[in-house]
């Protein structure tokens, strides 16, 4: 099976690590892995990262996302989405008082970089312990705010959901480490009568997008070749970081973690570079030293 990255379209009540779980008794692979996660009621793009690719992984973490969400105002709930237990119910009468105009308003004040306090139900850790963990025994923690930036946003109109509370759909797109559910919730308190995340959808992830992505169904269904000839490759994956072609001496010195000079001025310590053969097979990932004379291998892939 080639290493690189299978782009899955999750489907919803599945957890990001259950899919990791089916593909790989599917592909039949020892390392696999995703490259962040997707709530369980949520469902499109992730991520898959095979063989190899794993050790890649944290490239695409803080890649810029992109969803379409549902959100319904009127209830909050303590997970700030569909699952959680109702915490607060609006008055009906206030709901009624909300225009579109005014949600429009609203919503459009969130474009931008802001800060943003992640759910109490969360993957991020307190003291290494998984604050959704701490939340389920009684001990909620509130991380501090986080930078984070909302590329675009934008309403459809106001509809009336089957339980009779106002309801709208919601196209984001926004920097990784970005909480829907909480963007959610926030333009619930902006409006005085709360929200909560009523559906998800990850349209896009990095460079990659919601068309690009397999159903599980699809991929039970495929064989081995067909399979492989949708993961995309390692080099083509990072195709965001400047390239540089070895020869063969360049390809023996990374083989052997010998040093490599830089081959251009002016390189950050900050930029990864990714190193190629003429097959566009990744060699390695390198950043310039402080030096700026040689490379620093960050992950070596040539054997």
């Amino acid at each position: 099976m080639k290493d690189g990255i299978l782009v899955v379209n999750k489907p919803e009540g599945l957890s990001s690590a259950g899919v990791v779980g089916r593909l790989k008794r599917i592909l039949k692979v020892k390392k696999i892995g995703h490259t962040g996660t997707l709530d369980p009621f949520a469902t499109g793009v992730l991520l898959i990262a095979v063989g190899k690719a794993t050790r890649i992984s944290r490239f695409f973490l803080d890649g810029s996302k992109a969803y379409r969400a549902r959100v319904t105002l009127g209830v909050e709930t303590d997970t700030y989405d569909c699952t959680g237990r109702e915490t607060f119910r609006a008055d009906p009468g206030d709901l009624a008082g909300i225009t579109e105009a005014a949600l429009s308003r609203v919503v459009a004040g969130f474009s931008g970089v802001q800060e943003q306090v992640a759910p109490a139900y969360s993957a991020l850790k307190h003291e290494g312990q998984p604050l959704y963990k701490l939340a389920r025994q009684g001990k909620p923690v509130q991380k501090p705010p986080r930078q984070i930036e909302i590329h675009r946003i934008a309403m459809e109109r106001l509809e009336t959901s089957p339980q009779g509370l106002p309801e709208f759909n919601l196209d984001v797109h926004c920097s990784g480490g970005t909480y829907i559910r909480s963007l959610a919730y926030d333009i619930g308190k902006q409006l005085g009568c709360g929200a909560h995340l009523s559906a998800l959808s990850r349209t896009g992830s990095s460079q990659f997008t919601i068309d690009q992505a397999l159903a599980l169904d699809d991929i039970k269904e495929m064989d081995r070749p067909e399979i492989s000839a949708r993961i995309i490759s390692m080099s083509q994956c990072l195709d965001f970081m400047p390239a540089i072609i070895a020869d063969e001496a360049a390809a023996k010195k990374i083989r052997h973690g010998q040093t490599l000079e830089c081959q251009g001025a002016g390189l950050s310590t900050d930029d990864h570079i990714r190193i190629i053969d003429g097959q566009d097979d990744l060699l390695a990932i390198v950043r310039a030293d402080k030096s700026g004379q040689t490379f620093k291998y960050c992950c070596v892939f040539s054997s």
